[in-house]
């Protein structure tokens, strides 16, 4: 009884620090939130000139990050809404939204009136109602600066069958957020989690919330059981039972006066609903152990519902801080995960069967029947490491690295028939090296008749940020192959250095005889600590994007809008060092 009357005390400490930091986050955030409003207000009027729907074809979206990609619950089309671009100095916000025709393998940009304004970091989900319609909750907008944000509270809805928009306005929802998760579970969206960020303090979540989708009512829910910490971009996936399923994330905290210490998640919770069909569901948390091989640690992964009632996790990155800088590991795997075994397992490609391996298979049966000698076997081929090299329209060569896992041992191959192999492939023959979306974080996936698609996502070199926009697919029931539905486009890459408002103009003036040397030790000493203070700069400000990258936020730098809306009134650029 002791233990337990501590426990309960301890609970309750606990939500009066999280209840306290959020009033000084909310206190803090509500004037900067105040002079991104006015700026929201503006790109809304302009949005709402727009009087009728248009649908046009049109080439491929723009590289983007934290946008949202739904499949449609009836038809072969896949939704992207929103999103982030960053070149180096400034980041773009989209509200675009664009049609993906599965079957004509072709894009088409949906312009309709009043839609929700520009924003990343939000979340998208699907339900079947009324031909069909995809609810947007929350996400973000930054400042000029890119040091302030803006988190959205509201509800949309696309209704998909008229092709019109709708802001759901009802009280008792979710504050203002990012990184959160939502998921459509029976009749009810739900969501959990997210973080919100002011310019000086943050406060990450791990409060439930319900939006019923008969009564259009939010209801917050008080699960028992000691549920996940707070957290961000994490993996949310409903059961057919209506449970709840959450998998990792990322969250950080401040340890002492400006010095944050970031945890990645990698445990594992159900939220059971309890009495279904009930007025009011009862909810529990509990911890899950799963067996088998978990996915190693990361952030950044993507999430969605496979077949054979699976959740698949996708791609990710593990960032590694060293003294002098911080690597990301980034990650093209798939896991797995069986929810009525509760078990992880890695997915294995299984690769295209050949005909002509076949043909040869036969060739050799007979040969052996025939008395001749046994041919040699080769040893198992190991590990396969393919570069390929992209270059950027600024110049810029882009090394990516593929490893392909080793095949199994053929019995029926000989050396000559892989001597025969190499030389159809240098001819383009069709036994080519597998094709596989290089590794990322941040990619946009969503399945549609057992069929796995793969958007953009990130990676990065040195520096700098590449920001992807191919679209890659593989069957999940088969799991062959991947297949290339659309190539990256060298030419959509660019990246801007951050321009040195501080640079050191060079003096013509010579110094007296005598006193040049001491002069120029002096200069070198100067432009030593120069390059030190740049250098702290900078790694600080990859450790902001790190954290950033991990939490489905936008990054360091400032704010832009999209292209097409460039001028004097709406157009702001100015890198901040």
């Amino acid at each position: 009884m002791g233990k337990k009357g501590k426990r309960d005390k301890k609970g309750k400490g606990a939500e009066k620090t999280a209840a306290k930091m959020e009033k000084k986050v909310s206190r803090r955030a509500k004037k900067e939130e105040e002079d991104l409003e006015a700026l929201i207000a503006e790109f809304q009027s302009l949005d709402a000139k727009k009087t009728q729907v248009i649908e046009s074809s049109c080439p491929p979206p723009s590289p983007r990050l934290n946008c949202s990609l739904c499949a449609h619950p009836e038809r072969d089309e896949l939704i992207l809404f929103g999103g982030e671009y960053f070149n180096g100095q400034k980041t773009f916000l989209y509200n675009e939204l664009y049609i993906y025709h599965i079957r004509k393998n072709s894009w088409a940009k949906l312009e309709i009136p009043n839609p929700p304004p520009r924003r990343c970091a939000h979340q998208a989900a699907v339900v079947p109602t009324a031909g069909g319609q995809l609810w947007i909750f929350g996400g973000e907008f930054a400042s000029p600066n890119g040091e302030q944000f803006y988190h959205y509270k509201d509800l949309w809805v696309l209704h998909l069958a008229t092709k019109t928009w709708e802001q759901i306005k009802a009280p008792g929802g979710p504050s203002g957020r990012s990184g959160h998760r939502m998921v459509a579970c029976k009749r009810q969206l739900v969501i959990f989690g997210g973080f919100h960020e002011s310019a000086r303090d943050y406060i990450y979540y791990n409060d439930v919330y319900a939006f019923n989708l008969d009564s259009f009512t939010w209801s917050k829910l008080a699960p028992a059981g000691i549920g996940p910490a707070p957290r961000s971009g994490c993996q949310m996936t409903p059961t057919p039972e209506g449970n709840i399923i959450i998998y990792g994330g990322y969250s950080k905290q401040r340890v002492k006066k400006d010095v944050d210490k970031g945890t990645l998640h990698t445990d594992m919770f159900l939220l059971k609903a309890e009495g279904a069909g009930k007025e009011e569901d009862r909810w529990t948390w509990s911890r899950l152990s799963p067996s088998g091989v978990k996915p190693t640690p990361r952030s950044g992964f993507s999430v969605a519902a496979a077949p054979n009632n699976r959740c698949l996790l996708f791609g990710g990155v593990h960032d590694e801080e060293e003294e002098e800088s911080i690597e990301g590991d980034f990650f093209n795997d798939i896991y797995f995960y069986d929810i009525g075994k509760n078990r992880w397992f890695p997915a294995q490609l299984k690769g295209p069967k050949s005909e002509k391996r076949k043909r040869r298979r036969g060739r050799q049966a007979e040969a052996a029947a025939a008395g001749e000698e046994e041919l040699q076997l080769p040893p198992p081929q190991g590990p396969l490491e393919i570069v390929k090299e992209v270059v950027a329209e600024d110049g810029t060569i882009m090394t990516i690295k593929q490893v392909i896992p080793g095949a199994a041992e053929d019995k029926d191959r000989s050396a000559s028939e892989e001597e025969e192999e190499e030389e159809e492939e240098e001819e383009g023959g069709a036994l080519g090296q597998p094709v596989e979306p290089c590794p990322r974080s941040n990619a946009m996936v969503a399945v549609k008749h057992g069929v796995l698609y793969v958007y953009g996502g990130m990676f990065e070199v040195g520096d700098r940020q590449v920001t992807l926009s191919d679209l890659h697919s593989i069957d999940l029931h088969r799991m062959d192959e991947w297949k290339v539905l659309l190539e990256m486009d060298p030419k959509t890459q660019e990246w801007l250095e951050e321009s040195e408002s501080d640079e050191e103009e060079d003096d013509d003036v010579e110094g007296a005889e005598g006193g040049e040397e001491e002069e120029e030790s002096s200069e070198e000493e100067s432009e030593d600590e120069e390059a030190l203070r740049l250098e702290k700069e900078r790694k600080e400000k990859r450790k902001q994007n790190c954290d950033r990258r991990e939490t489905d936020h936008g990054h360091v730098g400032s704010w832009n809008i999209h292209p097409a809306l460039q001028s004097a009134k709406y157009y702001m650029l100015r890198a901040q060092a």
